[in-house]
């Protein structure tokens, strides 16, 4: 399972589950605290504007920690309907492109395979991002549109 955390200009920090390993809130929670770490020495700047995160409902994102972390440092919560991927960047944008890259490769180990990933995501140029963050709008104007009905049949 992988995890992105970007902005429009580009991927912050990846987080990787090792293969078999299951999500609860204490690992769901965990990135963000690296993420957090990242972020000051990237850009920090961004800590003081406040993060919107956008996730479902699954049993680690509603935990009560989870909800706690994300009270305790300000992260606004982005909400989406569960069931309509049209509105999540990372499914409709980031990881789809990632899936369409690495369609008929073959791997020897998961090791490949990550690093696979992880060098397709260091040179995607930063337009890759920003198309999808400002196509955000418009998508959510033509789902509200449409009644909550799926925007790409």
């Amino acid at each position: 399972m992988a995890t992105a955390f970007w902005d429009a200009k580009g991927v912050i920090l990846l987080d990787i589950l090792p293969r078999g390993q299951c999500i609860n809130a204490v690992l769901y929670c965990s990135p963000r605290d690296r993420l957090r770490d990242a972020i000051r020495r990237k850009k920090p700047g961004l800590l003081r504007r406040g993060f919107v995160l956008q996730h479902d409902n699954a049993t680690p994102h509603s935990a009560k920690l989870t909800q706690q972390w994300l009270q305790h440092y300000g992260w606004e919560i982005l909400p989406h309907s569960a069931q309509n991927p049209d509105l999540v960047p990372s499914e409709f944008h980031l990881f789809g492109s990632l899936k369409c890259h690495l369609g008929g490769m073959a791997f020897e180990t998961e090791g490949d395979l990550v690093g696979e990933s992880k060098n397709w995501f260091a040179h995607l140029d930063l337009d890759f991002f920003r198309v999808c963050i400002y196509s955000l709008l418009p998508r959510w104007k033509k789902c509200i549109d449409l009644h909550g009905d799926y925007i790409e049949k």
